[in-house]
């Protein structure tokens, strides 16, 4: 393991910025929302399950699927690129997040 924070080193030992691989920070990293709409209809047609009260529909990026009438269960999925040099750092932020 590592110590927390050190920034890890290529094979040829040159320090590797995480960073390098972003191309913007934070919301600036999201797709078009008309990017999106064409992965989203290449997706297929899909079965709406009438449990699902939040989708892809909605182009949310979240999901809400109702427990009973009254209840629901929200799932969300988030990806964003590095925005600290530090591995460990970044791996806080993103359990965080």
């Amino acid at each position: 393991m590592t110590s927390p924070n050190s920034t890890p080193e290529s094979s040829v030992g040159v320090p590797i910025r995480l960073t390098q691989y972003s191309h913007g920070a934070g919301c600036g990293c999201k797709i078009s929302p008309k990017v999106l709409d064409v992965i989203l209809a290449g997706s297929g047609a899909q079965h709406l399950d009438p449990r699902l009260w939040v989708g892809n529909a909605s182009r949310d990026d979240a999901a809400v699927y109702a427990l009973d009438d009254e209840r629901g269960v929200v799932s969300t999925t988030d990806f964003f690129m590095p925005i600290v040099d530090d591995p460990f750092d970044f791996g806080r932020i993103a359990a965080t997040n």
